[in-house]
């Protein structure tokens, strides 16, 4: 070999390597900008909205108590999917988003990784495990976490009457309770979601009995607890705590979804022979009067004090332990 050979083989060698050094930075470079771009598409909120469609969608998502959730932490799509809309965008350029988008209604088990299990991505996502009404709803009723939240796009807190979507004709009449929020009465407190006296209370009592509903720091309390206005106008009662005859919940007698005011017969469904004990029968008959015109509500037993003061504005004062002689 003489040296002219000697020297093209040398520049041949330096060739190749340049050659493989080149390769080897564009592979590199090509491997960044592949992961980058794969990283902005699966983990960046903005590739979503480069979707004309979807920035009312990114919007209310930046603004929600999920705008530190990435995407695709709850809209999981398979490679087939994901071709399948970007083929639709592309070739049918529509205007408007059908209302099940793919697969991006959120099924259940992403919704629980968070709000059920332990996710260390989110440990402070609420839970409801101790809720009972999502236990009513989503395990006995197996209904979908989006059916309540996030029938609005990325509105993940239920609307205060969302209920009434499904519970028709339910809404609450008079008292002042037209437009009270569903949980501002129905509770995790009770096993059948019905409230117990204490969340009546919480509105028709004195503070004792809010104290006693936040501290059991309930889901409902914790969305829907009433303004301070409700509160400040709703009727305030008295119990008989002690000793009292009405030891039973409000929703026995009074029907909300029905009338908020109970009729007087309904006393009647449990005390049937009382028309015809004692002296009842001539006041109900004859004189026309209703329970509660001399059983005063929720207080319910006639003292001497009271028949002293009612009684006499139409007879003459009796002892009312005679009344049912």
């Amino acid at each position: 070999m003489n040296i002219k050979e000697m020297f093209q083989e040398k520049i041949t060698v330096k060739g190749k390597i340049v050659i493989a050094l080149l390769l080897l930075v564009i592979i590199v470079l090509g491997g960044i900008i592949a992961f980058k771009f794969y990283d902005f598409t699966q983990n960046n909120p903005k590739f979503c909205v480069s979707c004309h469609l979807m920035q009312p969608a990114y919007d209310a998502w930046a603004t929600s108590e999920h705008k530190d959730v990435n995407c695709h932490d709850c809209h999981h799509l398979s490679i087939a999917e994901q071709n399948n809309l970007l083929i639709t965008f592309v070739l049918h350029r529509p205007t408007s988003v059908p209302e099940r988008h793919g697969k991006t209604i959120v099924p259940w088990k992403f919704c629980v990784s968070c709000h059920w299990e332990k996710n260390e991505k989110f440990p402070e996502a609420v839970k409801i495990n101790n809720s009972r009404g999502h236990a009513k709803h989503y395990f006995m009723e197996q209904i979908e976490c989006a059916k309540c939240h996030g029938y609005i796009t990325h509105r993940f807190t239920a609307e205060e009457r969302f209920c009434v979507r499904c519970h028709e004709n339910k809404e609450v009449h008079g008292a002042g309770m037209e437009n009270l929020a569903c949980l501002n009465c129905h509770t995790d407190r009770t096993r059948d979601n019905k409230p117990d006296r204490a969340k009546c209370l919480y509105c028709h009592g004195d503070e004792k009995y809010q104290k006693e509903v936040l501290a059991g720091d309930t889901l409902d309390t914790r969305h829907h607890v009433p303004s301070q206005e409700v509160v400040d106008n709703a009727i305030k009662i008295t119990i008989a705590e002690k000793n009292g005859a009405m030891a039973f919940d409000c929703y026995t007698c009074h029907k909300p979804h029905v009338k908020a005011r109970p009729d007087w017969k309904i006393c009647l469904s449990c005390h049937q022979n009382i028309p015809i004990t004692g002296a009842h029968q001539m006041h109900i008959e004859s004189m026309g009067l209703e329970c509660n015109s001399c059983h005063k509500p929720h207080i319910w037993k006639v003292t001497a004090a009271q028949a002293k003061k009612d009684c006499v504005m139409c007879h003459e004062y009796r002892d009312p332990k005679k009344f049912l002689m």
